[in-house]
């Protein structure tokens, strides 16, 4: 378990499956989180329970889930993952989800981001992390660019949402720059906190 100042990231449980059920089949959400991608939702409980039997079965050496709870409630408000991570370039992909629209603006998303950020670059000592999002997603353009990530690149019209045609916009962050920031993802120091397994 990993602790911010408004979040906190813990192993990924069975139980959680019912919170990815109803996100998932929330077009607002879905519209946010991943530009509507029809990939993305809506889905059954089965898909659900499926797609939860092979997350709990994950590698930490290749990719986890997280849940995200609020830390001053242990309300369970989101999801965090990284994918694609390469020990030996040292990369990875991230992601985050707030599912709670109530907990939309109140800086919980860049919190879980910023911890998952410390663990990999600390933990994993790797030394370059990455994300996109679309181009009308200026919520997560802002907050991606306060956490330290850089704007490298567009894929110009690759994602559609409601009828329109939006840039899918990339960033990344190297190790250098994040340890240049010299602000810590937790009040605890990283020697002292637990990394949350990946089952």
């Amino acid at each position: 378990m990993i602790e911010g100042t408004s979040t906190r990231l813990r192993a990924l449980r069975s139980e959680d499956a019912e919170h990815h059920l109803r996100w998932r089949n929330d077009p607002e959400v879905v519209r946010w989180a991943a530009a509507g991608d029809p990939c993305f939702g809506p889905v059954t409980s089965e898909a659900i329970a499926l797609a939860f039997d092979t997350m709990l079965r994950l590698s930490p050496r290749e990719s986890a889930v997280f849940t995200v709870e609020d830390l001053a409630g242990g309300r369970v408000i989101g999801m965090a993952d990284y994918r694609d991570l390469d020990p030996y370039a040292g990369v990875a992909t991230l992601g985050i989800t707030i599912g709670e629209k109530e907990f939309w603006g109140r800086g919980h998303g860049s919190d879980a981001l910023r911890l998952l950020m410390d663990h990999l670059f600390g933990a994993y000592g790797l030394h370059r992390l990455e994300l996109d999002t679309w181009g009308g997603n200026e919520r997560a353009v802002r907050a991606f660019t306060r956490l330290g990530f850089r704007e490298e690149g567009r894929l110009r019209s690759a994602v559609l949402v409601a009828g329109e045609r939006h840039d899918r916009v990339l960033f990344g962050i190297l190790r250098e720059e994040w340890s240049a920031l010299a602000r810590p993802a937790s009040n605890v120091p990283p020697a002292t906190r637990t990394a949350a397994p990946a089952r």
